[in-house]
This record gives structure tokens, sequence and C-alpha cells, in this order.
């Protein structure tokens, strides 16, 4: 009998109502020729772009929500931190759920889901209706990605599935690019709420196209949850999740709040870790883990969507605050990394046939440090087309990574730990780009206290600017009230602009530890994906 998580599927069955291939075909690799594969894969990919671009494309609506439902600063953030902690939870049982349940029925009940709580969360008219609805968003919209990738890999065989995850990841990519672009767009020219409804339209058609063309496969109803399990990885996924949101707000270890959210998440990992090596039938099966292909690639997209989310996150006030770019021209601006970004897929996708990709990693690595090397010597007054040629060479260098390293993942991974695989993958991007931002958060705002502090505590009465009898000299004078506001201000943005260099320098050296990982890959033909026998 299967163990939990394990999906196992025979090759060559059908299904007994309506005849068409069944899903345990397509992982046997014996029918290449998937019928409708374009289909299914634009409904997969929809699905996908529905729920990367919802955790990015709420952000730029915040402020508008906040007047709306009558919340204050603090309490309009919980509309993100509930999606983000709900969706990080759920993540990890994916591939159980889709073994027990059947991927087909998990799939489209979730993107069902999905989109009846974005028309909820879009009709709220309160704070705790829209925490709630977002909470339900979240947990439908865990699975989408992670099921959007598994059905991909299925779908397409070995030689084309790096082209296959050329477009997956792009769409992934997508998302947080064309999120606040979108967002704004949509805030601006119509209502906060249609940020929520412009999911309906996309979830119908793929609800119905998943319906029509996705393979079915049998559900498993003899599998039994492993509720010990999942409650210590929830308990442990969660705090960290809540101490990375309200760290910086909080001061970190200096809240008692944030010393029990770092003691319940290391005490929930431990607990699942010896939870997992130790018993019978764990929630996720350990030979997972020693794949070294897979945990390599697992532990190289975590470092990368650090470096991936937190210049994101770190350009948008770079340009609005310093550079004064408007709203909407920072958006267009940013955009050029993107297209980078899916042109270096399908270019790693060509090449990966050809070169191994541990080389086609390596240089995309080398690449991407170069480039951010690059924006740590950035001023405000930074022309536009050095800037987009910068985001654009990152942008192309991120794709040569993130393409290679998600096919290399399941090369030696026996094809029954895929849907476990994609759920953990996901889950390991998802808490990279959490701490990314968290860690690049924290680290802006003490370099440029500490910048301002240095650069404020060497101006004196004596400094010759200041004794000077031209118009610096008279509006900067720190002995009136206008001019130490000025003064002030002029030194608060140097020390920014510092700041933001020195969070570009550091992230530099992000590209270290991935550079070491691909020492523990090995190239080899891809395992056996036959199902064994029940």
């Amino acid at each position: 009998m299967p163990q939990a998580g394990h999906p196992t599927l025979a090759p060559g069955a059908r299904t007994r109502h309506t005849g068409r291939p069944h899903l345990g075909r397509l992982m046997s690799g014996s029918d290449p020729q998937v019928p409708h594969r374009a289909l299914i894969t634009g409904c997969a990919m929809m699905a996908t772009l529905m729920q990367v671009l919802d955790s990015a494309i709420a952000n730029v609506a915040l402020p508008y929500m906040q007047g709306s439902l009558s919340a204050t600063q603090d309490e309009i953030t919980w509309v993100l931190t509930s999606y983000v902690i709900a969706a990080a939870i759920m993540t990890a049982p994916v591939g159980w759920l889709a073994v027990r349940f059947g991927r087909k029925r998990l799939f489209i009940l979730c993107l069902a889901g999905f989109t009846a709580f974005s028309m909820m969360c879009g009709a709220a008219q309160t704070l705790m209706q829209m925490v709630l609805f977002r909470v339900g968003q979240g947990v439908c919209g865990a699975a989408l990605v992670p099921l959007s990738q598994a059905t991909m890999l299925d779908i397409y065989p070995f030689h084309k599935r790096a082209y296959a995850m050329a477009i997956f990841s792009s769409g992934v990519m997508l998302g947080p690019i064309m999120g606040p672009t979108l967002g704004g767009y949509l805030t601006y020219m119509y209502n906060w709420r249609y940020v929520f409804y412009v999911n309906l339209p996309f979830g119908i058609l793929a609800i119905i196209g998943l319906a029509i063309f996705l393979p079915n496969s049998d559900p498993k109803r003899e599998l039994r949850f492993d509720w010990w399990g999942f409650s210590v990885l929830a308990l442990g996924v969660g705090s960290l999740q809540m101490m990375l949101d309200r760290g910086q707000l909080l001061d970190w270890f200096s809240s008692r709040e944030i010393i029990v959210y770092a003691t319940l998440a290391g005490l929930g990992l431990y607990l699942f870790i010896v939870h997992m090596l130790t018993a019978r039938r764990p929630f996720l099966d350990p030979a997972l883990f020693r794949d070294r292909n897979f945990v390599a690639s697992v532990s190289m997209g975590f470092f990368v969507a650090m470096v991936m989310l937190a210049t994101s996150a770190l350009l948008a006030p770079y340009l609005q605050v310093l550079a004064d770019y408007p709203v909407y021209d920072a958006g267009v601006a940013l955009a050029p990394r993107g297209f980078g970004t899916m042109f270096a897929m399908f270019v790693a996708s060509t090449l990966s046939a050809r070169v191994d990709s541990r080389k086609i990693m390596a240089v995309g690595l080398v690449v991407l440090g170069l480039a951010l090397h690059s924006m740590s010597r950035w001023t405000p007054d930074i022309t536009e087309t050095r800037m987009m040629l910068t985001l654009i060479v990152q942008g192309f260098a991120i794709g040569l990574i993130f393409n290679p390293m998600t096919v290399v993942a399941f090369v030696t991974l026996p094809a029954r730990l895929r849907g476990d695989a994609t759920a953990m993958q996901a889950l390991g991007r998802n808490m990279g780009q959490a701490i990314g931002i968290s860690v690049t958060t924290f680290t802006l705002e003490r370099s440029a206290q500490a910048m301002h502090a240095d650069m404020a505590g060497r101006i004196t009465p004596f400094d010759r600017v200041l004794q000077g009898a031209g118009a610096v000299s008279h509006y900067l004078n720190p002995a009136t009230t206008h001019g130490a506001a000025l003064l002030n201000q002029a030194i608060d943005r140097q020390a920014q602009i510092i700041a933001y260099n020195n969070d570009f320098y550091a992230m530099t050296f992000i590209v270290v530890p991935p550079l070491l990982l691909l020492l523990l890959m090995r190239r080899s033909r891809p395992a056996p994906e036959r199902a064994p026998a029940e």
C-alpha cells in the first residue's frame, strides 16, 4: 500500500466514465502526445498568474482600502499578512491532498474557491470580513502554483520539460512585475474593489478549461492524514511568517511578541523534522530530502527568491521617493526586468539540450552578482536608459538561473514524489521572498539611521559651507527653524541613498551560497517514472 503523500498512479489506466487519458499514463511517459496540451497549459498558467498576481496586486490599493474599511495603518496590513500566512501554511500538504482527492478535483475546487473568495474580498464591508476572506483566498490559492507545475511536468515529455518550465516560470515571474502596475491602474481608473473582481473572468475560463481537458486521476481514499506532522509544520511556518511580518514594526527581538514567534517557529520546525525522520508514515517522505538535486535546487531557489522580490520591494520606493518618479512611471521602469527574465528562460530551455544546466546557472549567478554590484553605485539622477539596461541584465540573469534550476530539481526525483516536491519548492520560494523583504527592509532602515547620525554629527557651526555669505548658508542655517529642517531633509536624503547602496551591495554576496550549491548537483538521466505496483 502506498504511503501518505506518494502519488502512485498505474500507467496506462483510463478513467471509468470518460475514456480520456488517465494521469498515470501521462506520468509514465509512455504517451508524449497529450491531447489538448496547449489548452491545459493555458489554463494552468492562468491559475498560476492569478495566484501570483494576487499576492502583489493588493499592495497598491491598501491606502484606499484603509479609508473604506475604517482601519488603522497597523490593522490594514492584516489584509496582506492574513493571505501570506494562510498560503504558507497550506502549501506543504498540497501533494498529499492531490493524491487523496485527485489532482483534477483538487485543482478545480481550489480554483473555484480562490475565485469565489476574490469576489467576497471585493464586496467586503468591514476589516474583519476582508481578513477572513483573504484567509480563504490564501488557503485556496496555496495549491494553484504547485498543482500547475506538477501538471506541466506530467503532460510534457522529459526532452520538452525545460520548455515547459520556461512557460511556468514566466508566469511566476510575471505576477510580481505586473501586480503593482495593474493594481495601481485598476484602483486609479475604477475602484480598489476591482483589484479582486479582475479574477472572475480568468477564474471561470480556467475552471471550464481544466474541467474539460485535464486528464483525471483516481483519488486514494485509503490514505490517512498526518495531523501531527501538519500541525507542527503549520506552527513553525506560521510563526516564522508572523515574526518576519511584524518584526520591523515591533523592533524585532526587543519585543516579547517577536521572541515568542521565534521560539514557536524554531520549536515547530524542530518537531516537524524529528517527526518526519522517526514516524512510520510521515507528512512528507524523507526520500524527498535524500535527493541531492532537489535539496540543492530548493535551497538555491530560496536564495534567488530573496533577491528577486527584495530588489522589487526596494526599487519601487527608491524611484518614487528619491528619484521623483510617478507611481505609474515607476512601474513601467521596472517592467524591463520581467521581459529580460522571460527571454532568458526560453534561451536557457534551448541551451539546456546542449549545455550542462549547472554551467548555465553559474553564468546566471555571476551576472546577477555583477548587476547587483552595479546597482550599489546608483544615485537618484541615474539615466533611465542605464537603469533599464541594468534591470534587463538582472532579469536575464534570474531567468538563466530559474529555468534550469526548476528542471534539475526533478531530474533524479521519482514521479511519485512530484506533488510533494512542487509544494516544497513553492514553500521554499515563498519563505525566501518573505525573509528577503524583511532582512533588506530592516538593514535599509538601520543603515539610514546610522548614516544620518554619522553625517549629522560631522556638521558644526564651523563648517565652511555654513559660514559663507551665499544662499546655501542662508537657507541651511541650523540656527533657524527653517534652515535646520532643510538641512535635516538634505542629510536624510543622502543617508537613504547610501542605505540603498549598502543593501544592494550586501545582496551581491547572496549569489555565493547558490554557486557553492552547484557543486552538490549532479547531471544524470531522469529517474524512471513507472509507478510501483500497488
